[in-house]
C-alpha cells in the first residue's frame, strides 16, 4: 500500500506558486517571472505580493546605480577634490580661484572636472560627461548638449581640499545611501503612476480579446509588466559601467527596456484564460 501523504516540503512546493486554469485546463504558475504566463498569474496574487517582487527589483536597480556610482563616477571625485587648492570658496555666487584656469582636476572614462573661468573651452576632455566650474556657473557637457546653471548667490561654499577632502570622506556612503533610496522610491512610485495610466487600455484589449481579468487584475499585470524591463535596464548599466557599451548605446537600452515593459503586457494579456462565456460555445439555432 502506497503512502499517500505529504510532507511539510510539499506544502511549501504547494504555496510558491499561484496556478491559474487556462481554458483548455491547463494550469500556469508564477514561479518563472520573466515569462509572459508569470506575469499573467500575478494578476491573480493579493497586492502585497507584487509589491514585494517590484521591491526585490527595485532594490537590485539600486545596487546595481550605486554599484555604477562607486565604481565609475566616485574615484574621478575624489581625484578632483585631492588636487584643488588649499584655499578657495564659492562666495556670494563667484568662485574664488587662485590657481591657473583652465586647469582638468581629474578625467576618466565616464567624468571629467575641469576649473574653466571664462569658459574658453581649452580643457575639452573626451570623457562622456564632464562638469566644468566656471568664475559665476558651471556647465555640464555630455551627448545631449550642455546645461548651465549659475551657483547660489548666498552663503559660503568651500572650494578646496582642506575642507572638501573630510566632507568627501564623510558623506560619499550616506551620498550613495541617498542614491539608492532615491531609485528604489522612484521606481516604485513610477510603477504605481504607470501602472495605473495603463490598466485601462489593458483592461481594453482584455476584454475585447475575451480574456478574463477584472480592471483590479489588469492593474497589478501592469505593475508586473514593468519588472522584466528594470532588469533589462540594470543589465544595460553594467554593461555600460564595465565598457561594453558607450553612452548611445546606454539610452538606447534606456529607450529598450521602456518597450519590454509595453511587448510584455501586451503579451501577458493574451496569456491569461479565456473568459468562461466566450469558451463555451453554443448553438444558435438551439
Amino acid at each position: 500500500m502506497s503512502d499517500t501523504r505529504s510532507g511539510p516540503g510539499d506544502d511549501r512546493g504547494r504555496a510558491a506558486a499561484t496556478p491559474i486554469t487556462t481554458a483548455d485546463g491547463q494550469a500556469q504558475t508564477a514561479a518563472q517571472p520573466l515569462t509572459t504566463r508569470a506575469v499573467a498569474a500575478l494578476a491573480r496574487v493579493p497586492t502585497a505580493w507584487l509589491l514585494l517582487g517590484q521591491l526585490m527589483v527595485a532594490l537590485l536597480v539600486a545596487g546595481t546605480v550605486v554599484w555604477f556610482l562607486q565604481r565609475c563616477w566616485f574615484p574621478t571625485i575624489g581625484d578632483a577634490i585631492r588636487r584643488l587648492p588649499q584655499q578657495g570658496a564659492l562666495r556670494s555666487g563667484v568662485l574664488e580661484w587662485q590657481d591657473s584656469s583652465p586647469v582638468c582636476l581629474a578625467e576618466g572614462r565616464f567624468l571629467a572636472v575641469v576649473v574653466d573661468l571664462d569658459h574658453v573651452g581649452q580643457a575639452r576632455s573626451p570623457a562622456q560627461v564632464q562638469v566644468e566650474f566656471g568664475r559665476r556657473d558651471f556647465k555640464v557637457y555630455s551627448l545631449l548638449g550642455a546645461a548651465q546653471r549659475a551657483y547660489p548667490r548666498n552663503g559660503v561654499v568651500p572650494f578646496n581640499r582642506i575642507e572638501l577632502g573630510p566632507w568627501w570622506g564623510a558623506w560619499a556612503p550616506a551620498i550613495l545611501a541617498i542614491a539608492a533610496a532615491t531609485v528604489v522610491a522612484g521606481l516604485m512610485v513610477s510603477w504605481v503612476c504607470l501602472a495605473t495610466l495603463y490598466c485601462l487600455p489593458a483592461w481594453l484589449i482584455g476584454f475585447f480579446a475575451n480574456r478574463d481579468c477584472s480592471l483590479g487584475g489588469t492593474w497589478r499585470l501592469s505593475g508586473a509588466a514593468l519588472t522584466p524591463g528594470a532588469l533589462l535596464l540594470s543589465g544595460v548599466i553594467v554593461l555600460y559601467g564595465w565598457g561594453a557599451l558607450d553612452l548611445v548605446r546606454l539610452a538606447v537600452g534606456w529607450v529598450a527596456h521602456l518597450v519590454v515593459g509595453w511587448v510584455c503586457l501586451f503579451l501577458s494579456i493574451l496569456s491569461l484564460p479565456r473568459h468562461q462565456r466566450a469558451s463555451v460555445k453554443t448553438n444558435p439555432f438551439a
